[in-house]
């Protein structure tokens, strides 16, 4: 208790630690896939404040959005951009990222991680794909899930483009709707 984040309160002593560990062991039963009654009643609280929680620290609602990219010059930009609408899963990379990824691994340990992406990618709605055509057409062919397709120019890209992030938050703007975030 010494470590604790403390505030006087009139009369009582609150402990913020102990409230943002209460609404982390609740967003993880909700996570879960526990009722908001159901979260409510293993911790003792209130239905309504599990949902007063949830909406206080909402972000978007909606469809679950994955974006891939590469090979982009700005991707740290664009993964920055994607990170500011919440999204659940980002893999943009430059040329340089990419071909590391292959380098670093054993062929059956990149195959499996592959494999585990692309399982991943099937329990979204859309996937942004930014890339040329070739990777397009195999994630296509791989995925049963909406995708839309920024194309970066003709297989084989040797060398990192650039995708201006006005584009990406257009799109981005255009699948979670326009006020998919209070300030956009």
């Amino acid at each position: 208790m010494a470590n604790e984040r403390m505030f006087r309160v009139g009369e009582k002593l609150v402990s913020l630690d102990k409230a943002t560990r209460l609404i982390e062991r609740t967003l993880k039963l909700r996570e879960q896939g526990f009722s908001q009654q159901e979260a409510a009643r293993r911790l003792n609280l209130d239905r309504s404040f599990v949902s007063r929680i949830e909406a206080a620290g909402e972000v978007r609602k909606g469809s679950k959005l994955a974006v891939i990219g590469f090979p982009l010059a700005n991707s740290g930009e664009l993964t920055d951009l994607c990170n500011s609408y919440g999204l659940d899963f980002v893999l943009v990379l430059d040329n340089r990222q990419r071909w590391s990824m292959v380098k670093d691994e054993q062929a059956l340990d990149f195959f499996n991680q592959i494999f585990e992406m692309i399982a991943r990618l099937r329990e979204y709605d859309t996937l942004v794909m930014i890339s040329s055509e070739k990777w397009y057409h195999l994630a296509e062919a791989l995925l049963d899930i909406q995708i839309i397709y920024i194309d970066l120019g003709p297989t084989p890209i040797q060398e990192d483009r650039y995708l201006d992030s006005e584009q990406l938050k257009s799109v981005l703007d255009a699948v979670l709707g326009k006020n998919a975030k209070g300030d956009r």
